[in-house]
């Protein structure tokens, strides 16, 4: 093994001309010089309907009017995780209905293969499970509460062995969805939490047995109440639920308020969750008002800045729910998209403010900004440097276009880079860390 890391790092990135084999070494050798690793953030879709709207026929067009595969026009508008919900035995309902194990699997190795990553959303039900209802899946209907555990705990490991044998290994796995009162009532209602801690940790067991490397994620509604989750993440700690990550919902439409009301009660109940609990976040729900485009713009826009403002890089993403689910087809008024199958302009906020990579606490932290670049002048913003500190940009295939010596602790430089995805590696003698930029028209 190389004893500095650092230097054979910046001793790969010197060669102008890399292969993919090089690119994906890179990616490895980063992790290594990093002192924390580089996690890509989560700009996310609930695309659950997808299916059942592909079978009836619906067209999805992009912003020129093209008609194109649904998945493609969301990863060209900056989308990098889908989430999939199951139902255990659903019915063929076109709104109600499908969300079953195979068209679960089907979707994700669709996904996959575009770069996605995954979230499976488990809902222990054959249809929907939210605070309002969590009904156990008709087949559970009769079974002891011995049984319900292993029920939970054999279709987890079912849902999710299929998806590994399959080739997709799932990032995150949700153990039930907004389940602020708990799941599988009654049994496993907040009315009677050590029941309901068991049948999570079942869910968490199946989770780990199927690879160690899968987040499970705890999720409840209303994610600017902080009150409504420390009661409930209290909960969960007395009796030793195990979980990964903190997943909220946040609809400022069903609240009935805009958002400018209620993003900094957001804000404070993500950064509490954090500190209080020792676990990152993610805002696994939200959604605005298709109709009013600026708003749910700037109300995406805020989210994705609030999440990533969390302190410690522990705010992982935003996943938007059923962005595609156009309203002339689901009913649904909280979509982004318009009835001539062609995505809002709201959608456009993870491309603007979601890029990029979480930061890394190094032994000196570095940035540049604005990213998205339109090819202008870049900032280089060091918190500490060294005589040999230096700013490499190079394109996705991994052809040097830019080398710079920072002058001092802030700098800034004038590209002239043509539109597209650009990695920026940074190298100051001790330390390497790689991000990417995005350049633009």
């Amino acid at each position: 093994m190389h004893e500095n890391k650092g230097q054979l790092m910046a001793d790969i990135l010197h060669t102008k001309h890399l292969n993919r084999f090089t690119i994906i070494w890179i990616f490895i050798f980063a992790g290594f010089a990093s002192s924390h690793t580089h996690a890509q953030f989560v700009n996310g879709a609930d695309i659950g309907w997808l299916s059942q709207m592909e079978a009836t026929g619906y067209k999805f067009h992009d912003s020129t009017g093209l008609q194109k595969n649904c998945l493609q026009i969301l990863s060209d508008k900056g989308i990098n995780t889908v989430r999939l919900r199951v139902w255990v035995n659903p019915s063929g309902d076109k709104i109600n209905g499908h969300c079953s194990k195979n068209e679960v699997v089907a979707m994700a190795i669709r996904a996959k293969a575009l770069g996605m990553r995954i979230m499976i959303d488990f809902h222990y039900s054959d249809s929907w499970a939210d605070p309002g209802k969590q009904n156990k899946p008709a087949e559970w209907a009769t079974h002891t509460f011995d049984q319900l555990l292993t029920d939970v705990y054999n279709h987890t490991f079912e849902v999710l062995d299929t998806l590994k044998r399959s080739g997709v290994i799932p990032q995150w796995i949700q153990v039930g969805n907004e389940i602020t009162m708990g799941m599988l009532w009654p049994d496993g209602s907040t009315g009677n939490w050590p029941k309901l801690a068991q049948l999570l940790n079942k869910g968490y067991d199946a989770a780990k047995a199927t690879d160690s490397s899968i987040k499970v994620v705890i999720h409840i509604d209303q994610g600017n109440d902080n009150g409504r989750f420390r009661f409930f993440f209290d909960q969960a700690a007395n009796y030793g639920v195990r979980y990964d990550i903190i997943g909220l919902s946040y609809y400022p439409y069903w609240l009935g308020t805009d958002y400018t009301v209620s993003i900094n009660e957001l804000a404070f109940n993500m950064n509490d969750m954090t500190a209080r609990y020792g676990k990152p976040v993610m805002v696994v729900e939200t959604g605005g008002d298709y109709l009013q485009v600026q708003n749910t713009y700037n109300m995406l826009a805020a989210v994705i800045e609030r999440v990533k403002a969390v302190p410690g890089n522990q705010g992982l993403g935003v996943i938007y729910w059923e962005p595609q689910g156009e309203k002339s087809w689901s009913g649904y008024q909280l979509s982004c998209w318009n009835s001539d199958g062609i995505p809002t302009a709201a959608l456009d906020a993870f491309k603007a403010h979601g890029t990029g990579f979480t930061g890394a606490t190094c032994g000196a932290e570095f940035r540049f900004y604005p990213n998205p670049c339109n090819s202008g002048i870049l900032n280089f913003e060091f918190n500490s440097m060294t005589a040999g500190s230096i700013v490499r940009i190079f394109s996705i295939d991994g052809r040097l276009m830019g080398l710079y010596k920072p002058d001092g602790p802030k700098d800034a430089v004038k590209l002239n880079l043509l539109p597209g995805i650009y990695l920026v590696e940074t190298f100051t003698g001790s330390y390497s860390i790689m991000e990417k930029l995005v350049v633009t028209n």
